[in-house]
């Protein structure tokens, strides 16, 4: 690698690990402190209610996925998921991640309405977590939806606006509404990707361990009509 490309590196990892967007704390365009219909889906201090699946099946789940006063720890390795094991088909979901500084921005992501199979990867539509990439989705297993087809290659959507993360070892907000055929991603209140004509079916949630260490907290969900305009009730 020459000189010009390790400063390319160089910068690139520096932007990441100063914050993609520190102006964003929380601005508004989630539903944080709003405490009608929430049932928070992480326990305290164990993965009740969350299946792991392991690329390795002779590796341990508890030496990837740990739980301590409510911020669920994942290693990174071996790749993987965990996964609810109850079924939704439209709801409100929200949580917070970060990645640890000294360790370096990471990958992962969050999967909705994740299929049957459990497999590297099984067919979802994942609300991507990628260091710089927050907001982008990824079209795994030829789900059915729509994308804007001007930030679309191949299974890959781009955000829609400029990165809204936190900078490195801060907590960063997702709010993903999955509602009928709709699909919106908010990352730290900035609206940053919509699909439509998503096949409405059931499935699961679940959590990427994709190579990172990273922790997650707050994870929270609350129903939808399946109408395809959010709360759509109030």
């Amino acid at each position: 690698m020459n000189f010009l490309s390790r400063l390319s590196v160089c910068v690139a990892l520096s932007a990441v690990a100063s914050g993609c967007a520190a102006k964003y704390p929380y601005p508004g365009g989630d539903a944080a402190g709003d405490a009608d219909a929430w049932t928070t889906i992480l326990a305290r201090q164990d993965l009740a209610g969350w299946k792991p699946f392991m690329k390795d099946s002779k590796a341990d789940p508890a030496a990837t996925w740990s739980v301590k006063d409510g911020v669920l720890t994942c290693t990174g390795n071996p790749v993987g998921y965990i996964a609810t094991e109850m079924m939704y088909t439209d709801y409100e979901l929200e949580l917070e991640w970060r990645f640890d500084p000294k360790k370096g921005p990471g990958n992962g992501g969050v999967l909705l309405r994740v299929q049957d199979a459990d497999e590297i990867w099984p067919k979802s539509i994942e609300a991507q977590l990628e260091s710089g990439n927050a907001g982008d989705f990824w079209n795994i297993g030829n789900f059915p939806a729509k994308m804007d087809a001007a930030r679309t290659d191949g299974r890959h959507t781009v955000r829609m606006g400029k990165c809204s993360e936190t900078p490195l070892g801060l907590w960063n907000r997702y709010r993903i509404v999955v509602d009928g055929t709709r699909i919106e991603l908010y990352v730290n209140g900035e609206l940053q990707n919509v699909a439509t004509d998503v096949q409405h079916v059931g499935g699961r949630i679940a959590l990427q361990s994709e190579g990172a260490y990273m922790q997650f907290r707050n994870i929270r969900i609350r129903p939808l009509l399946g109408k395809g305009n959010g709360r759509g009730f109030e």
